[in-house]
């Protein structure tokens, strides 16, 4: 089962890894193209995102103090790389 904002470690993915569903403890980030499709895979697929965003709104609903927005980590500093092919 999917916990939303439980760690930074898991990943769910959907129709092998068309769509994944990426847990965060401050976000849940979703990436791909996901096809649903009339059939039963379609169904199969449709019902495990539906499974995955509804624990993301429970999560987020069971919050008492939830923010307006939370505060965005900041980028990284940037640095300079030797290039590996010189």
């Amino acid at each position: 089962m999917f916990n939303a904002f439980a760690n930074d470690n898991d990943v769910l993915n959907i129709e092998g890894d068309a769509l994944t569903v990426s847990n965060g403890t401050t976000r849940v980030t979703l990436s791909g193209t996901l096809e649903l499709t009339k059939d039963r895979r379609g169904l199969q697929a449709a019902l495990a995102l539906k499974q995955a965003l509804d624990r993301v709104v429970e999560t987020l609903q069971a919050q008492a103090h939830l923010p307006e927005r939370i505060k965005d980590e900041p980028d990284a500093k940037p640095a300079v790389t030797d290039n590996p092919f010189n």
